[in-house]
């Protein structure tokens, strides 16, 4: 087994999960079998208690594991599916150090974090690296043996939290020199008093890492303008590696140029030569394919839609991470360019109207002007009536509409009390003394420990054979059922659904049990999409294989819906390429490669990453 450690010096969030992600991608289009582990020092077990506003959103993988959301990128990049023993917390190495050691398993010996937490920690990464990993297209595979696994350090080093893990590392990394890769992630800043990058953070770092017992074999600069060549020499010189093991990387439109800076930059080659792996060099004339059409198309896409996202945590946008993604892909699927607009659902409301009235209305301006909206998951009763009132809006507007867990408990809500003639109509989340509580929380799912006590992971939703003429049906390729994640305590009440339903309010998916409701719609002859689901179809939305929920809301919104579910779900659009040229692409929906990635032969995107790009400024 051969394994890549990624660590992180000078300031956080500074790229290290796309940078690993990435470095997976590569091996994998070597043919190279990968896994991934990502370790977050803190305390906590997983991330399922965690306000998205400490770390973005709680990722949810098949087995129902809550996790950081950078697991995300590693399934997203690899189209692998991972589970939650590949989420590491110092809690979870804790927990079991600590069960050990009440069984009697230490013998009576002094528990300490060296060597018990230590060695707790390489076994649990060994024991994962060697698991089979399935490609996430593939339930019924047994998967493959990895050869490569690819390890996150969260945090930066030199924090107190992360010592454990280093420290556990250290000598593993002697034991294993030829099998193990250190790369480290480094900020170079460039403050606009001098507008020069310095190099000392990037060196302070590196020698906080080596304080740790830890070399670095590559060394990643992060930065927002390109590294020009002597101040990667001097990162060289200074931090003792040799100046093709210096890897640079500035700011660009979109991580998926990532994998490709990095190609451009040798990277087959270094980790062919440096961890000893089989494969051929040079690589073939078509390598990493995929990944060059798709940045060549994110280029010549120029047609725009606005989706307005109307949620409780827009402050921070890695809150919605899977699902800004998942609207990414749908788009580049669909041949648009997306610009999501955050609506704060608290400003949507009657009450904002009255204390600020500027702010409401500005807030309504933007979400009227929208193509579609989405209002996605979430918990608690703040912004709710936000996202009620929006869920009218887009019923009787008949504005392209995608609810998800939260959304669909809104659109219910609404649908009862302005249809229905239900007044006071809730959630018992939002009321527990609500007189018509249309969504009640499940039987058997504990409220009092709110970690891991949910409907969590992959489950199967089963299509009414009562509706045939579903839009999701179709849109998801007319299949009996479907899996996907879900992430939820409370559900629509069973007592309502009749009710609903003969008030043109559809449920034409349910659990195998036909107990609860999975995905509800209006009949396409009233609205042109007003989808909502119970489970997060973004946790399985991949860059060249898009969502069907989240396609459709895309071409409902381009007003190209009823053209494709007519065609048989398939895309046949036109595109003009820097305003002088044509293509067309035709695939079948539901096929692993995204139907929209055929562009007419353009130069590579790989010698344009650090030419026509070379001036954008947002992060990675």
């Amino acid at each position: 087994m051969k394994y890549i450690l990624v660590t992180g010096g000078v300031i956080s969030g500074v790229g290290k999960g796309v940078v690993a992600s990435s470095f997976g991608t590569i091996l994998k289009s070597c043919g190279i079998h990968v896994t991934a582990i990502k370790i977050d020092p803190y305390i906590n077990i997983d991330a399922g208690t965690f306000s998205p506003y400490e770390h973005g959103e709680v990722y949810v993988l098949d087995d129902g594991g809550e996790v950081d959301l950078d697991l995300g990128n590693y399934e997203r990049f690899l189209d692998i599916t991972l589970d939650k023993d590949n989420s590491i917390t110092t809690g979870k190495i804790y927990q079991q150090v600590i069960n050990r050691e009440r069984k009697g398993e230490y013998l009576g010996k002094t528990v300490q974090v060296v060597p018990h937490i230590t060695n707790a920690i390489i076994e649990w990464v060994e024991k994962v690296a060697s698991r089979p990993v399935k490609n996430s297209w593939d339930d019924d595979s047994p998967g493959s043996i990895p050869e490569v696994c690819i390890v996150e350090l969260g945090g930066t080093v030199g924090d107190i939290e992360g010592r454990p893990f280093t420290e556990a590392f250290r000598p593993f990394s002697r034991k294993n020199h030829d099998s193990f890769c250190v790369a480290h992630v480094s900020y170079v800043p460039q403050p606009h008093a001098t507008m020069e990058q310095k190099t000392r953070p990037t060196r302070q770092s590196v020698k906080e890492l080596q304080d740790c017992g830890l070399l670095p074999d590559l060394l990643v600069c992060r930065s927002e303008q390109p590294i020009p060549q002597p101040v990667k020499e001097k990162i060289s010189d200074f931090c003792n590696v040799g100046i093709d093991e210096v890897v640079c990387l500035h700011d660009q439109s979109s991580i998926y140029y990532v994998p490709l800076m990095m190609e451009k930059q040798g990277l087959v080659q270094y980790f062919h030569k440096r961890l000893g792996l089989t494969f051929n060099l040079p690589p073939p004339r078509n390598f990493m394919q995929n990944w060059h059409t798709l940045v060549e198309k994110l280029e010549t896409v120029r047609q725009e839609l606005k989706i307005a996202l109307v949620g409780k945590y827009i402050k921070l946008h890695d809150a919605y991470s899977s699902v800004i993604k998942a609207l990414e892909h749908a788009a580049l699927a669909a041949n648009y360019k997306i610009s999501i607009q955050f609506v704060d659902a608290e400003n949507l409301e009657r009450t904002m109207e009255k204390s600020n009235p500027d702010l409401y209305h500005a807030s309504w301006l933007k979400l009227c002007k929208s193509d579609g909206v989405i209002v996605p998951g979430g918990f608690g009763k703040r912004g709710m009536e936000g996202k009620i009132e929006t869920c009218k809006w887009c019923r009787t507007a008949k504005k392209p509409f995608l609810g998800i867990c939260l959304g669909m408990h809104a659109a219910v809500i609404e649908f009862s009390r302005n249809m229905l003639g239900l007044a006071g109509a809730s959630s018992t989340e939002m009321d527990p003394r609500t007189i018509h509580p249309v969504i009640s929380d499940m039987p058997g799912h504990t409220n009092v420990d709110l970690g891991g006590t949910m409907r969590l992971g992959k489950m199967k939703t089963v299509f009414s054979s009562n509706h045939p003429d579903s839009i999701m049906l179709k849109l998801y390729g007319s299949k009996e059922s479907i899996k996907e994640r879900h992430r939820h305590r409370y559900e629509v009440n069973p007592d309502y659904i009749k009710k609903l339903e003969a008030n043109g309010l559809k449920f034409v998916g349910t659990d195998e049990a036909l107990e609860r409701m999975e995905i509800m719609e209006l009949d396409s002859k009233v609205h042109p999409y007003y989808v909502a689901t119970q489970f997060h179809p973004e946790y399985l939305s991949r860059p060249m294989k898009s969502s069907p929920p989240f396609l459709g809301l895309i071409l409902a919104a381009g007003g190209k819906l009823n053209s494709y579910l007519n065609e048989g779900c398939t895309l046949s659009f036109t595109d003009t390429i820097f305003g002088e040229s044509q293509v067309s692409s035709t695939t079948s929906a539901g096929s692993e490669s995204s139907p929209s990635l055929h562009v007419m032969s353009q130069p590579s995107a790989s010698e344009k990453v650090t030419s026509s790009l070379s001036d954008l400024h947002i992060p990675i």
